[in-house]
């Protein structure tokens, strides 16, 4: 739990709403958001670089794939991004909150093509694993409006982990 959550708990148990939640259940559902948008904003710049240096037999192939994922991946920090301030939050947004809150972790250049699909296959995973706490979070709080945001990305995650295992094979 972090500091910030553990004050608010430990300050106060005031009536403060904002969309319905509580100062502590905001401050929840906007710490499950940020840790979901510094995992995908590192994951969307592993994705371009992985676009930019792929290289190989199944260069036009992977490349137009990376290219569709990470506008995907831009779209959806975009709307996570958004829907912390909808709760009247700041969302991270630079690149040291982003590498020292993430779990994916940047990759270099020196990969195959196949070694980036099976990065990009653990990065699947682990935003899932966020997103899904995130759902969870937003089930907990009665918040519909993140749980369907999330649950929308984690469909479409699921689609694409399943395509590039298939192709991985």
């Amino acid at each position: 739990m972090s500091n910030e959550i553990h004050e608010i708990k430990k300050s106060s148990r005031r009536t403060y709403t904002k969309l319905g939640n509580t100062k502590l259940e905001t401050a929840e559902i906007v710490e499950a958001l940020n840790k979901l948008l510094a995992n995908y904003s590192v994951h969307y710049q592993k994705l371009r670089n992985f676009h930019w240096n792929v290289r190989g037999g199944d260069f036009f192939e992977i490349h137009e794939k990376f290219e569709d994922q990470y506008n995907f991946a831009k779209k959806a920090i975009d709307d996570i991004a958004e829907r912390i301030r909808v709760f009247g939050q700041t969302p991270l947004s630079t690149i040291r909150d982003y590498l020292e809150t993430s779990e994916i972790k940047e990759s270099g250049t020196d990969l195959t093509a196949m070694e980036m699909v099976k990065e990009i296959l653990k990065d699947y995973e682990i935003l899932l694993e966020f997103m899904f706490h995130a759902i969870e979070e937003a089930l907990d709080k009665r918040d519909s409006g993140t749980e369907d945001l999330i649950k929308g990305f984690a469909k479409q995650t699921e689609k694409n982990h399943w395509m590039l295992t298939a192709f991985s094979k």
